[in-house]
């Protein structure tokens, strides 16, 4: 309710939505106890779509008219960022992390791939996202949630990353904006 109530003050004050959350997240719940309410959310997406806000480090599932669930996210280095629309192609439990060959090149002494477990950097579920390698996953690094530190994807609490992966489908949309 707090999160709403912020939002609107934000709207009336003739703030950005997308920036309001992280602007005024005095008292903000901690991240062992993750806030599922509803936020105001202006924007023209049918419930179930996706909308990521690099710049504000924030994703929002669409839940009705006028609403969303909001999540703080790690979105990519500004070198990796992209923009546009895809889709959620396949959900994962407990995915294999395997590198790109970007990202071996870049690193060699990376495995060629990681099982599932506390070391694997996708986490404990895995959203991708199109055709390509971009997906929405949890992550071994918690504490980079709120920066730009990834290869393009975007990284989420276990405990986040578990809670959209029960109520996002594949199919849906996803809007990734600055």
């Amino acid at each position: 309710m707090r999160k709403l109530r912020l939002s609107i003050l934000a709207a009336l004050l003739g703030a950005s939505l997308a920036h309001a959350p992280a602007a005024l997240a005095a008292g903000q719940p901690s991240s062992m106890e993750p806030d599922r309410s509803a936020v105001l959310f202006v924007g023209d997406y049918a419930p179930g779509t996706i909308v990521v806000y690099t710049g504000a480090r924030r994703l929002y599932l669409v839940t009705g008219q006028d609403e969303a669930i909001e999540y703080e996210i790690a979105v990519g280095k500004p070198s990796e960022q992209w923009f546009g629309e895809s889709w959620v192609s396949k959900k994962r439990r407990n995915p294999t992390w395997t590198p790109t060959p970007s990202m071996r090149a870049e690193n060699p002494k990376l495995p060629q791939s990681m099982g599932p477990g506390p070391k694997n950097p996708l986490g404990e579920r895995a959203i991708n996202l199109g055709w390509g390698t971009y997906r929405i996953h949890g992550t071994n690094k918690p504490n980079s949630i709120g920066s730009a530190a990834s290869a393009g994807c975007f990284r989420m609490r276990n405990a986040d990353v578990k809670d959209l992966f029960e109520r996002v489908h594949v199919g849906a949309q996803v809007v990734v904006l600055r």
